[in-house]
């Protein structure tokens, strides 16, 4: 699945204009987490969150978040 992702700097979000962007990188990854849950990985917005959380989270943090929802013990609520 990476190889076919172009990676881009991601668009300015006005929800984060701090220098800070680890809240940023959560609220991406969740949310791309939250519309594959819904709509699947082929629906063209959830693309838009992985581009951003790809681009700004390292790849400790997207590794260790990845293991956690294998393992079931991801932190996020399945009605959020």
């Amino acid at each position: 699945m990476a190889d076919s992702i172009k990676v881009t700097t991601a668009q300015f979000d006005a929800r984060f204009p701090n220098v800070n962007q680890t809240k940023r990188c959560w609220q991406n990854y969740f949310d791309y987490t939250k519309c594959v849950e819904a709509k699947g990985e082929d629906f063209a917005p959830c693309k838009q969150f992985l581009r951003a959380y790809t681009t700004l989270c390292p790849n400790e943090w997207i590794e260790n978040w990845d293991t956690l929802k294998e393992n079931g013990t991801f932190p996020m609520a399945k009605d959020a």
